[in-house]
């Protein structure tokens, strides 16, 4: 880091690193460079970093967010799939001997290999492309996680909090159940895009979600649970009945399992709650 500034956060390092490295920010891989030096360390802050704490982080980018949790005591490994970006990062963060960096695609990685099978934290900044998908893997593979911190796009993080509500009943869907089934999601930050270099066209948000111990309902199958939840989600103007029919449910045990429990069938699946869904996969 000897000709780079150490605080990359801020305007005028960023520029120095892209300029000197000939980068531009990937649209396809949705890259936006923090230029924020203080919600660098409000997410360090509000992620509660331990002194040789685990830390996964997804999409380093230039290293700004890293160098922030490096500077709190994390032990990070990041992951970039950019390999543009690798000889930056050696570069940028040089010297933290507290750093690990895997060039790979998230998805296709053995995160438990890689994190040692030990429990850890997920800080990042997640590619807002590709935000949703990397969620439910991170959420549906049973990790040792006890906490996720992620800056997302606003949209993206108003349906992880989301409860069924009839005036805007598009918010609530499959992500919203999953994140909050697995966790306890809330918005604890605003990032506005003038943080973002270049800045982005939507506004952003850091959202934590604690990784909860159990399911917040009661049921007999998840497997059954996520299957009842992705099938009503499927296609939004269906009746829950209709949509479990396309795929695959039988008509009749259906009619007779919503009649068993006493839920109206011609309702759609934005209207269910956590509890509502547990009750229907337990009947089915």
């Amino acid at each position: 880091m000897s000709e780079i500034h150490p605080i990359i956060a801020r305007p005028e390092v960023t520029r120095r690193i892209l300029r000197r490295f000939k980068l531009h920010a990937s649209h396809k891989l949705g890259q936006n460079f923090l230029i924020d030096p203080e919600i660098v360390d409000e997410i360090a802050r509000i992620s509660e970093i331990e002194p040789g704490e685990s830390i996964l982080e997804i999409g380093a980018g230039i290293g700004t967010l890293t160098q922030g949790l490096l500077e709190s005591g994390g032990s990070v490994t990041a992951i970039e799939i950019d390999k543009k970006l690798i000889p930056v990062l050696d570069e940028t963060l040089n010297g933290y001997e507290n750093f690990r960096l895997i060039h790979g695609d998230v998805l296709k990685l053995d995160l438990r290999e890689i994190m040692q099978n030990q429990s850890f934290k997920v800080i990042s900044n997640l590619p807002y492309y590709i935000t949703t998908p990397i969620l439910l893997a991170l959420l549906e593979q049973k990790l040792p996680i006890t906490k996720i911190v992620a800056m997302v796009q606003r949209e993206v993080a108003e349906r992880m909090i989301a409860i069924p509500n009839p005036k805007n009943p598009k918010i609530y869907g499959a992500l919203s159940v999953a994140v909050q089934f697995f966790t306890e999601p809330r918005i604890v930050l605003e990032v506005p895009p003038g943080s973002f270099l270049p800045p982005p066209e939507v506004d952003s948000r850091v959202v934590v979600c604690d990784v909860r111990k159990s399911p917040p309902v009661e049921i007999l199958s998840e497997q059954k649970f996520f299957q009842i939840v992705r099938a009503s989600f499927s296609q939004r103007r269906k009746t829950i009945l209709n949509s479990l029919i396309a795929a695959g449910f039988d008509r009749v045990s259906a009619e007779k399992n919503f009649a068993e429990i006493g839920i109206d069938p011609t309702r759609r699946g934005e209207t269910f709650s956590l509890d509502e869904f547990a009750k229907i996969s337990n009947a089915f």
